[in-house]
């Protein structure tokens, strides 16, 4: 299972005092050499914290994987096909939210779905759907040609008992293998921590862990390096 870094938040600390630092670009660095496998940022609507001048020199320096979170509107659309990022990873999203709160509804939107992946595929960016791990949503983002999908784990995450996370860690185990039984590449992300990532270990239809705001947060005690590197031994834990 891959590592993936989400660095959103770097770019919210900076934002919190309107100025330069910390870089996010920096951040992503960072992390690649601390044992990234991708780097991932998420360019809303708004730019509340990762803007057009980060996409572009993520662009130009993310060595391993650079992939772009976004909302499937007309302008995000086309700074993704300027920018060509590897992947793009479609996302709802919603104005007063203060992070991402559920999948996409793919089943009730295949038409406009379908159509922004046609226009990625143009420019040959792979095309991942977050949704919940429900069969109707993986099974309408292999019918409108998504390459991939990424299990929404908040539900998971936010699970208070040990009993209710172990259905819940079910339900994604159940998602994963549906998605690989038709063919999607499977990533799962949202609320994992350094505690509830364990049990993914478990689960060898995930591909890829999307993790950003725990490592950030630990990161501001031991550092961005050493936050990343024990992160990925948890990751790579069999």
């Amino acid at each position: 299972m891959r590592l993936a870094i989400n660095i959103d938040h770097v770019a919210t600390i900076r934002e919190a005092r309107g100025g330069v630092e910390p870089d996010p670009v920096t951040a992503a660095g960072i992390c690649e050499l601390a044992g990234a496998e991708g780097i991932v940022c998420h360019l809303r609507e708004d730019r509340r914290h990762i803007n057009d001048r980060d996409v572009r020199l993520l662009r130009e320096t993310v060595k391993t994987k650079l992939d772009l979170e976004m909302a499937a509107t007309e302008e995000i659309i086309r700074i993704a096909i300027e920018t060509l990022p590897d992947l793009v990873t479609l996302v709802p999203e919603k104005r007063q939210e203060l992070t991402t709160e559920g999948g996409l509804d793919v089943a009730g939107n295949k038409n406009y779905l379908r159509d922004a992946i046609k226009e990625f595929h143009k420019q040959e960016i792979d095309v991942s759907l977050f949704v919940d791990p429900t069969a109707g949503q993986i099974e309408a983002a292999h019918e409108i040609g998504a390459d991939m999908i990424e299990l929404h784990t908040g539900e998971y995450a936010n699970a208070r008992t040990e009993k209710e996370a172990a259905a819940l860690l079910d339900v994604i185990r159940n998602a994963a293998r549906l998605g690989k039984e038709l063919g999607l590449g499977v990533n799962a992300g949202h609320g994992l921590n350094y505690v509830n990532i364990r049990p993914f270990a478990s689960i060898k239809e995930i591909d890829e862990v999307s993790i950003g705001h725990a490592i950030i947060s630990y990161a501001v005690f031991v550092g961005l390096d050493r936050a990343v590197r024990e992160m990925r031994k948890l990751v790579e834990e069999k």
